[in-house]
C-alpha cells in the first residue's frame, strides 16, 4: 500500500475528500435505514451503509485519520427524505456520488483499488433504480394529474378574473371556492378513474389527487391574500412565480424519482400553464370591457 506521506498533494486532498464523504453517506443510509418500514428496501439500504463503511475504512488506512459525518449534511437529506420521499433524498446524493466516482477513477493510477471501489459506487445506483419501492412513488401519476391540471385550470381563473375584479381579496376569494370545488371534483374523477381500471388502491389515487391540487390552490392564491386590495398587478405577479416554481420543484423532483429529461418537461409544463394565463387574462380583460363592468 503506498503510503500517505508519498502521494501527491492533490491526491492526498482527494482521498480527504472522499473520505468525508463515504462518512456521510454511510450515516445518511444507516439513518434512513432505521425508519423504512418495508424490509426489501431496508435490507438494500443496510447494504449499502455496509459498503460505505467497508469504503470509509479502506480511505483511512491512507489518511490514518478519523472523521466523523458532518451534521448538517445527514440532517439535510434527512428532511429531504421526510418532505419528498426517501428515494429522491439517495437518488440526489447518487448524483453528487457521479463526481465521486471520477475522483476514484483519477486516484487508480496511483492507488489501483480506487477502480473497485468505483465500480462498487456505481452498482450502489443501480440497485437503488432497480430495487427500492418506495409507494408514494406508484402515484406519481396521480400526483401529476393533480398539480397539471391545478396550474393550467387556476392559473387561467386566476389570471382571468384578476383585472375582471381588479381586487386581491375578490379574486382569492372566487379562487378559492373555485379550488376547493375543483379538489372535489378531481378526486373523485381520478377515483372513479382508477376504479374503472380495477385499481384496488383507488381511494390513495385520489387522495394523492386531491392533495396535489390543494396545496397548488393554497400556494397560487397566497400573493392575491399577502398584497393589498389594490395591487392586483403585484399579486398576478406573484401568482405566476408561484407557478413557474411549483413547475420547477415538481419536475426536477419526477426527473429525479423516474430518470426522466428535466429541461424538456419543465418547459412543456411552464408553457401550457403561461399561455393559459395569458390567455384568460386577455378574455378576462375583453369580457369585462365588453360588458362594461367596472369596480
Amino acid at each position: 500500500m503506498t503510503e500517505f506521506s508519498k502521494l501527491s498533494p492533490a491526491s492526498r486532498r482527494l482521498i480527504l475528500e472522499l473520505q468525508q464523504n463515504e462518512m456521510n453517506e454511510q450515516a445518511v443510509y444507516q439513518r434512513l435505514a432505521g425508519r423504512v418500514q418495508k424490509q426489501s428496501d431496508r435490507d438494500v439500504l443496510l447494504a449499502i451503509a455496509q459498503d460505505e463503511r467497508e469504503h470509509v475504512a479502506f480511505w483511512s488506512q491512507y489518511s490514518k485519520t478519523n472523521l466523523r459525518p458532518h451534521g448538517l449534511t445527514v440532517l439535510f437529506f434527512t428532511l429531504l427524505s421526510y418532505v419528498f420521499g426517501y428515494t429522491f433524498a439517495i437518488k440526489v446524493m447518487e448524483r453528487g456520488e457521479r463526481n465521486a466516482r471520477e475522483i476514484y477513477l483519477r486516484l487508480a493510477h496511483e492507488i489501483p483499488e480506487a477502480k473497485r471501489i468505483a465500480e462498487e459506487e456505481e452498482l450502489h445506483e443501480e440497485q437503488i433504480t432497480s430495487l427500492l419501492d418506495e409507494e408514494r412513488l406508484q402515484y406519481v401519476g396521480s400526483m401529476v394529474l393533480g398539480l397539471n391540471d391545478a396550474l393550467v385550470e387556476l392559473t387561467g381563473t386566476l389570471a382571468g378574473l384578476t383585472f375582471a375584479l381588479r381586487d386581491t381579496k375578490v379574486v382569492a376569494l372566487a379562487g378559492l371556492i373555485t379550488g376547493v370545488s375543483a379538489t372535489l371534483s378531481m378526486a373523485s374523477s381520478e377515483y372513479l378513474s382508477a376504479r374503472s381500471e380495477g385499481n384496488p388502491n383507488a381511494l390513495k389515487a385520489s387522495l394523492y389527487t386531491g392533495v396535489m391540487y390543494v396545496v397548488a390552490v393554497a400556494c397560487l392564491t397566497a400573493p392575491y391574500l399577502i398584497a393589498p386590495h389594490h395591487r392586483y398587478g403585484l399579486a398576478l405577479g406573484g401568482m405566476l412565480a408561484v407557478v413557474l416554481a411549483l413547475i420547477w420543484i415538481f419536475t426536477y423532483y419526477v426527473s429525479v424519482v423516474k430518470g426522466q429529461p428535466f429541461k424538456a418537461k419543465f418547459m412543456e409544463m411552464a408553457g401550457i400553464s403561461l399561455s393559459v394565463a395569458g390567455l384568460s387574462f386577455l378574455v378576462g380583460y375583453g369580457v369585462k370591457s365588453m360588458l362594461r363592468i367596472d369596480f
